[in-house]
Order: C-alpha cells, then sequence, then structure tokens
C-alpha cells in the first residue's frame, strides 16, 4: 500500500463494489451508500491498490477502518501501518481482528467495541411476528392496519423529494427536544444519500402513505447474498405503530429473498439499544479497536 489517500467520489462505486464482495465478513460500515452518505462527516479518504481498498477518516482524528477485499491474501506482517507504533483502526469486523490478534498477539491492543456491534434478525421473525416476544410487535402492527387508510410503495428516484420533505419534517420534530451533533449529521447523511437515490446502483428501500403523504420510509442495501442493511427508517409517530409497520412490510414487501437483516449499531445511545434489544436479534455481528503498540 502506498500513502495516497483521496476523498471519496461516485467513480469509486465500482471498485468499491467490486472488492466489498472477496471480504471474508461484511458489516453495515463498509456498504458504499453508508461511506458516501458519511464521507463529509467522518472526513473519510479511499486508497485503491489492485487487491484492496484502504478506507480512513481523518476528523476528529486519522484513524484507519478495515481494508476492503480479502484479507486472506494480505501479507499483513509486511504491512506498514501494522508495523507503525500507535497506528489506531476501528470498525474491525470480528473475522478480521482475531486473525490480526493471532498475527501479532501483544503487539496490537485490542478492544471489543460494543457500541458498533451490528445487530442482526431474521427476516422471517420480523415479517411473522409470532410469539409472546413479538407479542406487542404485533399488536401495534394491527392497530395500525386497523386505524390507518394506508399504502406501501418502495422507493424509486422519483419520489425522492417526497422523502426528503418527510425526513426535513422528522428532523425538525426532533430538533425541537434534541439539537444535538449526531442529529445534524445523521440529517445530512441522510440527505446526500438520498440525492444520489438513481447513481447509487444498490439501494432500495419503502415509503408508507397516508393520503398520498409519506408518513415513513426505509432506505436500505444488499449486504452480500443473504442479507439486507437498514441504513435509515423514520416514521411520524402521530400513527401509532407507524414504526412497526414500516419495519414489517419493508421487510414483506421487498427484502422477502433475504435470510437476514443487519440493523446496524446503536453507538451505545440507551434509548436505540432498548429498542434494537427488543427486536430481539439472532446474531451479533462483533468490531474492535485496535492499537499498534
Amino acid at each position: 500500500m502506498d500513502n495516497k489517500f483521496n476523498p471519496i467520489t461516485l467513480c469509486c462505486q465500482e471498485k468499491f463494489d467490486k472488492v466489498l464482495k472477496e471480504c471474508p465478513q461484511l458489516t453495515s460500515d463498509y456498504t458504499f451508500a453508508n461511506i458516501w452518505g458519511w464521507t463529509d462527516y467522518y472526513g473519510l479518504e479511499l486508497n485503491c491498490s489492485d487487491d484492496l481498498v484502504w478506507i480512513r477518516q481523518t476528523k476528529p482524528e486519522l484513524i484507519h477502518w478495515a481494508p476492503l477485499g480479502n484479507w486472506d491474501n494480505v501479507d499483513w506482517e509486511k504491512c506498514e501501518l501494522m508495523n507503525t507504533p500507535g497506528t489506531k483502526f476501528t470498525r474491525i469486523p470480528e473475522k478480521l481482528a482475531m486473525r490480526l490478534q493471532d498475527i501479532f498477539g501483544d503487539k496490537i491492543i485490542l478492544d471489543e467495541n460494543r457500541d458498533h456491534f451490528d445487530y442482526v434478525y431474521s427476516v422471517e421473525e420480523l415479517i411473522e411476528l409470532r410469539g409472546k416476544k413479538f407479542h406487542k410487535k404485533k399488536n401495534l402492527l394491527r392497530q395500525f392496519i386497523k386505524n390507518y387508510n394506508f399504502e406501501y410503495r418502495e422507493i424509486t428516484p422519483d419520489c425522492v423529494e417526497e422523502v426528503l420533505e418527510m425526513q426535513f419534517d422528522w428532523y425538525r420534530w426532533q430538533e425541537e427536544n434534541n439539537s444535538s451533533a449526531a442529529l445534524v449529521a445523521e440529517n445530512e447523511a441522510i440527505s446526500k444519500v438520498m440525492k444520489e437515490m438513481d447513481t447509487i446502483t444498490h439501494l432500495t428501500g419503502g415509503t408508507l402513505r397516508i393520503d398520498g403523504r409519506i408518513i415513513a420510509y426505509t432506505i436500505a442495501e444488499p449486504l452480500g447474498d443473504d442479507t439486507i442493511v437498514i441504513h435509515f427508517e423514520k416514521g411520524n409517530t402521530y400513527f401509532k405503530g407507524v414504526y412497526q409497520a414500516i419495519n414489517q412490510m419493508f421487510l414483506e414487501n421487498s427484502a422477502g429473498n433475504k435470510t437476514f437483516v443487519n440493523r446496524e449499531q446503536d453507538l451505545g445511545e440507551p434509548g436505540l439499544r432498548k429498542a434494537k434489544l427488543s427486536y430481539h436479534q439472532v446474531d451479533f455481528m462483533k468490531k474492535y479497536e485496535i492499537t499498534v503498540r
């Protein structure tokens, strides 16, 4: 790897998608839509070699992410970054973290980062919502179906402006109670991704409408052959059960051919963690922080 990192552009997508398919483990952080959406916030840059794409963030500090490609083909002992004391890595998937620990032992400090664990669920379970553990979710879904004359539609480029309008309204509602930097950053990431709906090749999603107006949406992307990852999901809570409805209906109508749904991480936010746990994940995708001694 040379030391030449460049800003991320839409032209990177083809190379990015090619090496992503070769990764032994796929987590939500490394899809192109996620990288594109958050590139300004984290100051993300890419270094593309023949076999790998290296990612680093420059804000608020310089720190590397996992490279994309076949990790088994890398001569890690000759990797400059792994031989530079003080080098930091973040969001390292478990398989790569364990491989590096086997190679370098106490030459690296390895820390599990619970806040970045991806939540992985069964698509079938979240469509059917069977049994006692899903009773509250099912009840809210039934109330939504009974109480509202709604329409589900897949997201298409021609409805981007409507989605952005609904997102702006949602952001304004939230801002009244929580004007955090994270909320601002997420709103900017959503806008950045949605504006390239017709350019980012794998984006999908769904909307719920009442009286022709969007009251909930999901933005998603395939992650490998058997998984769909939910990047963003927002709803107008004036309509009771709206989140249970958009979650279930998107999976049933637009992702029924997938086995798993990855709903990303909770970032240590207590309310978000409680909500994600309430859907009863079938697995976590663990991630680690690494510092080279």
